[in-house]
This record gives structure tokens, C-alpha cells and sequence, in this order.
């Protein structure tokens, strides 16, 4: 398992019935999470004493109750190669902040790649799909690539953007982009650009801007296989991140083996999480798989 444990402004203090304890910078917030099937005893304080809870309501979905929770605070994190980075956190529709803080596991193992070839002189070109608020794309551009950010939601990428000037790379070599992922990898395609890295994070379901439906069973495989299309010829790394049940770390790397066989490199896969301060347990948080150039 990889793991996030380099947080400072971000800690899950525990977990139990079927919710977590979680830290953010001072704000304690409790939150539902399918992984926590144990009921143990909630001994920690900030069970009682919480900033927000968001219940999950029996006909889905749910709602947030606040307790002195300001609308909108901030959160940093230092990469290991010395970068900063500063996240705007307001909690928002079904129990999300802005943030996947598990997905610093693959934050440092990325930039360290990209940073080694920058330091060479070698400019990094990398595809950031699915891109959510931008934690990927910072990441990369903080170690010194040129990032295309590509998410169907526009609210998305302004506050992606928002990062961004927070953390010190509002003129950063970044392209922002408000497309559907497939459509527009097919238009790369199309155009001859290539990518020396590619990141994609897809939802189990959703739809772009036009209404195009993701079903990522039916949809990632035909993806990996489009991007395989735009890669350079010795591309750096590739990332997939996966928060669907069904696909393990297996099947993401054999995925991956099967489409970047062409390459010279190595494929792994393995779940990802996060330490719980209070017993030492590691939550987890989905899978990662990862081509790493060889």
C-alpha cells in the first residue's frame, strides 16, 4: 500500500460505524466513508466536538450540519522535492471539501520523476484528465512541467485555478481546459500532440458538459487505449487512480501492461491510504496503478 503520510494540515484522527474523524489545518470535520464497516468505541474528543458533520440520508445522497465552519478556508502541502502547495477546502454536494488528501501518495512520487528530468533540462509535457480542483496539476507544474488540465466541470477548473495562483503558480506553463476527457484526447489524437505523462483520476459515473455518460467498467479501457495514442515515444509515467470497487490493483496493472506494452518500463499497482493518528491503522483509500519509464 501507498501511503499519504507526509500531511501536516490534514490528519484522519479515527474512524468508526461507518464515518471518519478528520482534521483539516484546525477544523475537525466528520464524514462518511463506505470502508469503515467496524463500530469501535469513538473515545477522540472531536467526535463531540466537530466543525461539521455531513450525514448521509438512507435515500442517498445527504446533507451538512455545520459547527463554526467558516465557508471557505485553506490548506498546505510541502512536496518532498521542496514545493509548497495551498488548496481552498468549502465543503460542498455529497460530503466532498476540494480535496483527495490520499492522493499526496502520488503527488511525491510523480514530481520526483518530473523534477529529476527538469533539473536535466528536459521539458516534461503532461496530461492531467478527470483534474478535479488540481491537485495533480500542481503537483507537476510545481516540479516544472507543462500541464494540460482538462475537466468537464467549469467550476472545477476556476477553482483548480484558484490553487494555482494560491500556490504561487498563477504563470505557471498551464493550459486550463473545460472539455469532455474522451472527445478531447480524440481530438489529440487527431491534432498529432503527444504527452511524455499522463494522470487520469475518473469517477465511477458521470457526465460531461454535453451530457456524455461515464461508466468507468465500460469506459476507462477504451481511454487508456486513446491515450496510448498521444504518448510520446518514451513517455515518463502513467498514472490511473481508481475509487471504484471493482477495479483493484490487479486489474489496473494488468490493464495498464496490456495497453503500454510498447514501452520500456515497469507497471504497478497497489491500494493507496491514509494512517489513522489514533491506532495506527491505515485507512485506504482506492487504488493506484502506475508505468514508471525504464
Amino acid at each position: 500500500m501507498w501511503l499519504a503520510d507526509r500531511w501536516n494540515d490534514y490528519e484522519v484522527i479515527d474512524c468508526s460505524k461507518g464515518e471518519k474523524l478528520e482534521r483539516w489545518d484546525r477544523y475537525i470535520l466528520v464524514r462518511p466513508d463506505p470502508q469503515v464497516i467496524w463500530d469501535t468505541p469513538k473515545k477522540e474528543k472531536g467526535w463531540k466536538r466537530m466543525n461539521g458533520h455531513y450525514h448521509r440520508s438512507a435515500k442517498g445522497g445527504g446533507e451538512w450540519e455545520f459547527f463554526d465552519l467558516p465557508q471557505e478556508w485553506t490548506i498546505h502541502y510541502t512536496l518532498p522535492i521542496g514545493k509548497d502547495l495551498t488548496f481552498h477546502l468549502k465543503p460542498f454536494s455529497f460530503k466532498h471539501t476540494g480535496l483527495f488528501p490520499e492522493q499526496a501518495a502520488n503527488w511525491d512520487w510523480f514530481s520526483q520523476l518530473i523534477k529529476a528530468e527538469t533539473d536535466q533540462g528536459h521539458e516534461i509535457k503532461v496530461l492531467n484528465l478527470f483534474a478535479y480542483t488540481g491537485g495533480a496539476t500542481l503537483a507537476a507544474a510545481a516540479a516544472g512541467a507543462h500541464v494540460t488540465h482538462v475537466d468537464a466541470s467549469k467550476g472545477m477548473v476556476t477553482w483548480a485555478k484558484e490553487n494555482a495562483i494560491s500556490s504561487g503558480l498563477g504563470d505557471a506553463p498551464i493550459r486550463w481546459l473545460v472539455d469532455d476527457c474522451v472527445k478531447f484526447v480524440e481530438r489529440e489524437i487527431r491534432r498529432g500532440n503527444r504527452y511524455d505523462a499522463i494522470i487520469m483520476d475518473p469517477p465511477s459515473y458521470g457526465r460531461g458538459p454535453k451530457g456524455e455518460i461515464w461508466k468507468i467498467e465500460e469506459s476507462v479501457y477504451p481511454l487508456v487505449q486513446l491515450c496510448q495514442q498521444i504518448l510520446t515515444d518514451n513517455p515518463l509515467f502513467f498514472l490511473i487512480n481508481s475509487y471504484t470497487t471493482g477495479l483493484q490493483p490487479a486489474v489496473l496493472s494488468y490493464m495498464m501492461s496490456t495497453v503500454l506494452k510498447p514501452y520500456k518500463g515497469s507497471v504497478t499497482a497497489a491500494e493507496i491510504g491514509l494512517p489513522v493518528s489514533s491506532n495506527g491503522l491505515v485507512l485506504p483509500c482506492g487504488a493506484s496503478g502506475r508505468f514508471q519509464k525504464g
